[in-house]
């Protein structure tokens, strides 16, 4: 692996961001500041903290980064648990399928840099 681009964990989480952004331009005009600008930040933290985490030169950097990945996950899945109350006519699917995937990865990533940094 060369970059933080050949990372599954990665490119699932930039598929979550569009599915997202998707989902949340069927929410009403009037959720523009409340859950469509929470959600989609959240969405985009995510890869972001992956790739800042895998810039950094230390192996515990890197560790932190992808906590706060996980962290902006589960952000995103309580928001999205608020809008299937709110709005349950909507398709969650894709978004449901991205995010448990994603955070299932991250939890397995972090895992495993905490096994090396062991040795």
């Amino acid at each position: 692996m060369t970059t933080y681009k050949d990372l599954i964990v990665w490119q699932k989480s930039i598929t979550l961001v569009v599915e997202v952004y998707a989902l949340t331009q069927k929410f009403p005009k009037t959720e523009q500041y409340g859950l469509i600008s929470q959600m989609r930040r959240a969405a985009i933290s995510i890869p972001s903290n992956i790739t800042e985490g895998y810039r950094r030169q230390a192996i515990g950097e890197y560790q932190q980064f992808l906590f706060i990945a996980n962290a902006s996950a589960s952000e995103l899945e309580t928001q999205v648990i608020i809008s299937k109350k709110i709005y349950p006519n909507l398709d969650y699917t894709k978004v449901d399928g991205l995010l448990l995937e994603v955070i299932k990865m991250l939890n397995t990533l972090i895992y495993k840099i905490k096994i090396k940094r062991r040795k």
